[in-house]
């Protein structure tokens, strides 16, 4: 038998998240019922010792109201409306409720059982299924239904096992409170808890402190939501995030649906696939698990930090698809801006694949590097270690390379390439109608006049951002006017258009949204815009 030093510690213990249980304890009965002795192979009496307890033994059995108690031997006080019950103790309570244990003390004033050692409560469902509680220090609150365990225990129903140092469960409304070291078993996953809620009827799990659910497909981090293990769904709160292989999902909330894989997060959304080395941004996004299909919107970013300096590029609306294991394609709709220390552009949409590195721009792209300005009907940046390696202007191509105020070194042509070596342009190639306009410089850097070309071919070669060599062919034309001579109409090619306004000047600039002004719009035709290669 337990002493008397343990009672009193055990009555102070339940203090942990059990506000219905701790207003019980100091409850005062609207009315009080007596506690019968209903039968005991034997009755004794030792007023000596206590002349208010009875020493019973042999099949024992008490009633009060509703609940019948059963053991093999008990301490019983009449007066008090209070036993002890030793060997096979037994308490039921109508047809659903059954706690077992070695020891029983039954205060029938206040309604409250304490069982101690190999306890077990069942509580049979509607359903016919029972739940099943284990411990060894059991409280029982009678008038509030509600049983609380406070030296670890484990409760087991058909869905699941959950166990935690300090527990409560109500038969009533099959609602179980766990604190403390919570683990709750799933033949699919396991979850970790500080603090949860069960029901072990709806077999919902309402998480209520720092969590994670571990299972084959990856981990679930989060301090507040609910989680159905029957059709293994979770809505989860407070910047919850969910980890697959290489990719991990974070949001202010996040419905999460496991069987088939779907996460959908809502505000301030972070979807990261740390193998490709992109991150999406934005306020709503989902990722599909089974298809490795991740989309982002609203204020959306993209991340994209595998060549070393990171690409931050913002749009409507972000598409990221999976090719194979190595191979991932993003694309981006509407109003994209992007910014990298060497490298900036805007254009409608664009598209970047893993498997070459190359970055295709369309609809009224301009692309920016350094001094210079590139725009076309279609713009393929390819990517070579961490630099660019060259950009293919297809079709209606222009570059200007910015000197001054004034004046602008201009290639034009149907075609252009630029080379790049490091973050410099190297090497300029046009392919057809290709025209130009440059100003040679003295060695001082003073302008001798203004040069004026035209061919079908042409490439030129720079050094320090300057002309190094020239090759026209074939048939060149060409003209050089001195500088004083020069009209302002003379000055740049037809289609010239300096868009400096447009372009992102750092990475949180990608979000200011910049319109082409109107008689910056060129003037031709779009038949040829669907021919551009996806």
């Amino acid at each position: 038998m337990k002493t008397a030093g343990r009672y009193i510690l055990l009555r102070l213990l339940p203090f942990f998240c059990l506000p219905l249980a701790a207003q019980q304890a100091d409850r005062t009965p609207s009315s009080k019922t007596k506690v019968y002795l209903e039968h005991a192979d034997m009755q004794l009496f030792d007023k000596e010792v206590n002349a208010d307890r009875q020493v019973l033994s042999g099949n024992v059995s008490f009633r009060h109201d509703s609940s019948y108690m059963y053991c093999d031997s008990a301490y019983f006080y009449e007066q008090s409306s209070s036993l002890e019950a030793f060997g096979s103790v037994r308490m039921e309570q109508g047809d659903t409720l059954f706690v077992y244990g070695n020891y029983l003390f039954y205060d029938g004033n206040i309604q409250l059982a304490k069982m101690r050692e190999n306890v077990r409560m069942e509580n049979i469902q509607a359903d016919s299924s029972v739940v099943t509680l284990f411990t060894d220090s059991l409280n029982y609150d009678r008038a509030a239904n509600i049983g609380y365990y406070f030296e670890g225990g484990t409760i087991v129903d058909a869905q699941n096992e959950l166990s935690s140092f300090y527990g409560q469960y109500a038969p009533g409304t099959k609602i179980a409170v766990f604190n403390d070291s919570v683990r709750l078993q799933n033949e699919k996953f396991t979850l970790y808890s500080d603090t949860l809620q069960y029901s072990t009827e709806t077999k919902i799990a309402t998480i209520l402190g720092p969590s994670v659910i571990v299972s084959d497909s990856g981990k679930i981090y989060t301090s507040k939501g609910w989680y159905n293990t029957v059709e293994n769904t979770a809505l989860l709160l407070d910047r919850s995030q969910i980890v697959s292989g290489n990719r991990l999902l974070t949001g202010d909330s996040i419905s999460y649906k496991r069987e088939v894989g779907f996460g959908e997060a809502f505000g301030n959304i972070f979807l990261q696939d740390t193998a490709q080395k992109i991150i999406f941004e934005g306020q709503y996004g989902f990722y599909d698990e089974k298809n490795e299909y991740a989309f982002a919107t609203d204020s959306a970013r993209c991340l994209e930090y595998s060549q070393g300096d990171t690409l931050y590029m913002h749009a409507d609306t972000f598409e990221m698809m999976t090719v194979d294991s190595t191979v991932r394609i993003v694309k981006a709709y509407h109003g994209v801006r992007f910014f990298r220390a060497d490298l900036q552009g805007v254009c409608d949409s664009m598209q970047f694949s893993t498997r070459d590195s190359v970055l295709y721009l369309y609809t009224d792209p301009v692309l920016w590097s350094g001094e210079y300005q590139l725009y076309g009907d279609t713009i393929a940046v390819y990517m070579k270690d961490t630099t660019v390696d060259y950009v293919h202007v297809i079709r209606f191509a222009f570059s200007i390379q910015h000197l001054d105020s004034s004046c602008f070194n201009q290639l034009k042509g149907s075609d252009l390439k630029a080379y790049f070596e490091g973050r410099a342009v190297r090497k300029i190639h046009i392919d057809g109608n290709a025209e130009s306009i440059f100003y040679p410089l003295e060695k001082d850097g003073s302008m001798v006049g203004m040069n004026e070309t035209k061919s079908s071919y042409m490439t030129i070669w720079l050094k320090e951002n300057k002309i190094d060599k020239l090759l026209i062919w074939p048939s060149p034309q060409g003209t050089l006017t001195p500088i004083p001579q020069l009209h302002p109409e003379q000055k740049t090619l037809k289609d010239f258009y300096w868009y400096d306004y447009m372009r992102p000047l750092n990475k949180d600039d990608i979000y200011t949204p910049v319109r082409r002004k109107t008689q910056d719009i060129p003037k031709r035709s779009d038949k040829f815009r669907n021919l551009a290669p996806e």
